[in-house]
C-alpha cells in the first residue's frame, strides 16, 4: 500500500510507506491554502508516530505562513472545542481512529470546530494532488503557541448537558478503558467531576495500546473479565482519539458500540423531541425510538461530515453513527465519547436504572459486521449482481448499496478509509444478519 486512504474530511496510511512527511506536507499545505488568515489548532492522539507526524504539520504550517496553536494529545471532540475556543479558523487532529499502531493520519477542522464537508475536502484533496505548495519568506513566517489548558472548555461543555449533581448524588464506579489513547486526558477530570470513583485502563496515552485499537466485543475480551474483580456499575470502552464509546453493564455484558446512540438518544427525546439524524449503517434501534417519540427521522450517507450536513438541514436535537459516535450540537457537531459518558450516566441517575435495564428498553436487533478485499474498481459490478441476487429487496444507492426488507436490512459499501469492502446486516436474529452478510459475500465474488 503506497498511497493514503482519503476520505472527505482527511487521510490516513501505514507510517513509512503510504504515509510519509512529504506526504503530511503536501497535504496540510493544500488545506492551509484553503483557509483564510488566521491561526490553526493542532493535536494528536497519542500514538507513538503522533510527535513526527505533528513536527511535519508544525512546520509546514509555520513554513506557509501560519501560527500554530499546539495543544498536544487530546481527543478529536476536544480539538472542535478548542478550534472555537481560541477563534481558529482551522483545526488538524493527528490521528489514524481505530486503525492498527503502525497507521497514522490527519483529519481536518473548520473554523466551525466541526470536520470539513465534503466539498471543502474534495478542494484540499484536488490542491493536495495538483499543485505545488506555497511557502513565505523568512519574515513571513507563522509562529508556535503552546495552548497550556486543553479540557476545561469541552468539560463545561459536556457537564451542561447533564445535572452534574443528580448523577454526583449515585456515586457510580465506571470502568474507563482509554487503551492508552487520547481519550484519559479528558475522560478522568469528567467522571471526577460528575463524583465517579474511576478503575482506569489504558490511562497513559503513549499509543501503547492494551488491546487492538477498535472497541468491539472481540477486542474487549480481556476488559470483561475486570467486571467480576470489581463491583463496577458501567463500563466505557472509547477508540484512541475518543470519538467512539462502546459500553459494558454492571455484569460485564458488552452492550456495545451500537447501543452507544440510541442510549443517548432516548434520553435525549425524553426531555428535547426534536429531529434526529444517523447514518444508513446505523442500527434501525434509532429509527425505531424517533418513532416511539413522534420526531423526525433522517438518514445520511455514511461518514461523520455527512451526518452533520443533514443535521443542520433539520435542525437536528442529536445525530450519530453506529460505531459508537454520539454528536450533540449543544457541546460541538463532532462525535464525541464524553457526551456518551455524560447522557448514560444521566439517564441511570433519571430513571435511577443500572445500565442492563435501560439497554433492556431499546428495540432489539442483531447486527452484523464483516468485510473482505475487493480492488476498488470491481465494486460497481459486485453492487449490481447483489442487487440482482436480492431482487425482492428494496434497492437504495444513497451509499453503496442498502437493501431493505420488513424485519430486516443490508449494506454493502466501499470503506472510505479502508481498502476494504464492508458489509452491514441487521435482522431479528444474529444468526439471520451473520447469514445475510455470508450470501452478500458469495454472491459479489461469484
Amino acid at each position: 500500500m503506497n498511497e493514503p486512504i482519503i476520505s472527505v474530511s482527511g487521510l490516513r496510511g501505514i507510517v513509512g510507506t503510504s504515509l510519509t512527511p512529504e506526504i503530511v506536507t503536501r497535504y496540510v499545505a493544500a488545506f492551509a491554502a484553503s483557509l483564510p488568515v488566521g491561526p490553526v489548532v493542532i493535536t494528536r492522539d497519542g500514538r507513538t508516530s503522533g510527535p513526527m507526524v505533528a513536527a511535519a504539520v508544525k512546520a509546514t504550517l509555520m513554513a506557509a505562513g501560519r501560527a500554530c496553536l499546539d495543544a498536544d494529545i487530546a481527543a478529536t471532540p476536544t480539538t472542535g472545542v478548542l478550534v472555537k475556543q481560541t477563534a481558529a479558523v482551522g483545526g488538524i487532529q493527528i490521528s489514524a481512529s481505530h486503525n492498527p499502531p503502525d497507521y497514522n493520519g490527519i483529519k481536518l477542522f473548520d473554523g466551525t470546530g466541526r470536520v470539513i464537508p465534503a466539498a471543502r475536502g474534495q478542494q484540499v484533496l484536488d490542491r493536495y494532488r495538483n499543485s505545488t505548495p506555497e511557502w513565505q519568506t523568512y519574515d513571513s513566517l507563522g509562529v508556535y503557541h503552546s495552548v497550556a489548558d486543553t479540557t476545561t472548555a469541552h468539560l463545561a461543555l459536556v457537564a451542561a448537558i447533564c445535572d452534574v449533581d443528580r448523577i454526583r448524588d449515585r456515586n457510580f464506579h465506571v470502568l474507563l478503558d482509554a487503551n492508552n489513547g487520547s481519550g484519559s486526558r479528558l475522560g478522568v477530570p469528567l467522571l471526577r467531576e460528575l463524583g465517579c470513583q474511576i478503575s482506569i485502563l489504558g490511562g497513559e496515552p503513549d499509543g501503547l495500546f492494551g488491546h487492538p485499537a477498535e472497541p468491539t466485543r472481540e477486542n474487549l475480551a480481556e476488559v470483561l473479565p475486570f467486571f467480576q474483580i470489581e463491583q463496577l456499575d458501567i463500563g466505557f470502552c472509547q477508540d484512541p482519539d475518543a470519538d467512539r464509546l462502546a459500553v459494558i453493564d454492571e455484569t460485564g455484558h458488552y452492550i456495545g458500540e451500537e447501543y452507544t446512540v440510541s442510549l443517548c438518544m432516548d434520553h435525549v427525546l425524553r426531555q428535547n423531541p426534536g429531529p434526529v439524524v444517523t447514518n444508513c449503517s446505523t442500527s434501525r434501534m434509532t429509527q425505531d425510538l424517533a418513532e416511539k417519540y413522534g420526531v423526525p427521522f433522517y438518514r445520511s450517507q455514511v461518514g461523520e461530515a455527512n451526518v452533520v450536513d443533514l443535521m443542520l438541514a433539520e435542525g437536528a436535537v442529536l445525530g450519530g453513527e453506529g460505531n459508537g459516535g454520539i454528536i450533540d450540537p449543544r457541546v460541538g457537531l463532532v462525535r464525541d465519547s464524553f457526551v456518551g459518558m455524560a447522557l448514560i450516566l444521566d439517564a441511570m441517575a433519571a430513571r435511577e436504572l443500572p445500565i442492563s435495564k435501560l439497554a433492556e428498553e431499546i428495540p432489539r436487533y442483531a447486527i452484523h459486521k464483516s468485510k473482505f478485499d475487493l480492488a476498488p474498481e470491481h465494486v460497481p459490478t459486485a453492487l449490481t449482481a447483489l442487487e440482482k441476487h436480492f431482487s425482492a429487496a428494496a434497492a437504495d444507492r444513497l451509499d453503496g448499496l442498502r437493501l431493505d426488507w420488513p424485519d430486516q436490512w443490508l449494506l454493502v459499501r466501499a470503506s472510505n478509509t479502508e481498502p476494504i469492502v464492508r458489509v452491514v446486516a441487521e435482522a431479528p436474529t444474529a444468526e439471520v444478519a451473520e447469514q445475510l452478510c455470508t450470501e452478500a459475500a458469495g454472491a459479489m465474488s461469484a
